[in-house]
């Protein structure tokens, strides 16, 4: 069975690596493989629109190069970079981590918050919240004030995270959280146990949907 290609637009390979274990508990006996790749021209983290819409052609690009050894691609990036153009690059299915994330937040709970790495990362989440149509459902979004390179400095990244997560469900009534970037994976099941709530990692959650279309086409 050929692989599902996880894509990650930014250039740091430990959030590759931050990925790939993510996933560890949805390779599953049959398949299809989970296949995390770096994608070498993007900057080491993407926070910022410009850094978002640099990476779309190449990020085309390596698709139209894996199309015929892939099942289907994920974007493990939170603001979906290309996702849309991606789509028109491959019959095979594209999903993008921010729209599988809400999808999947949507069956945990009433009102789901997003934590983010940056202040100028809300806006960009904010459209997406806009685009889906789930405003309504939307409670608000907290960042950490940690950069994408920096998110694996383990003890103070948590705790930043666990203050975000509780703003976010005692002032905003989230009731289902989201890691608004994928470098945050290796945090979710230790955040989930410490805040007593659903925390989604998007790169899961879009991997969970790629599984089921695989199988089921």
């Amino acid at each position: 069975m050929k692989p599902i290609v996880v894509i990650n637009p930014n250039s740091t390979e430990e959030v590759t690596r931050g990925i790939d274990g993510a996933l560890d508990p949805l390779r599953l006996e049959g398949g299809p493989p989970l296949e995390c790749v770096t994608l070498k021209e993007g900057p080491p983290g993407i926070e910022s629109q410009a850094h978002a819409d640099a990476v779309v052609a190449p990020l085309c690009e390596l698709i139209r190069s894996r199309d015929d050894s892939a099942s289907a691609f994920i974007i493990a990036c939170y603001s979906d970079p290309g996702l849309h153009a991606a789509r028109e690059t491959t019959s095979k299915p594209v999903l993008g981590i921010a729209e599988s994330a809400m999808v999947t937040a949507l069956t945990r709970g009433e009102r789901f918050g997003i934590i983010s790495i940056l202040d100028a990362s809300i806006p960009r989440h904010q459209r997406a919240v806009r685009a889906a149509g789930l405003s309504a459902r939307f409670a608000g979004d907290v960042p950490i004030g940690v950069s994408v390179v920096d998110l694996a400095g383990e003890d103070e990244v948590f705790g930043k995270l666990v203050t975000a997560g509780r703003r976010l469900r005692d002032d905003d009534s989230a009731n289902v959280l989201i890691l608004g970037c994928a470098g945050m994976a290796r945090y979710r099941k230790r955040l989930e146990d410490t805040l007593g709530m659903p925390v989604i990692d998007p790169t899961q959650a879009a991997a969970t949907l790629a599984i089921g279309a695989v199988r089921l086409a």
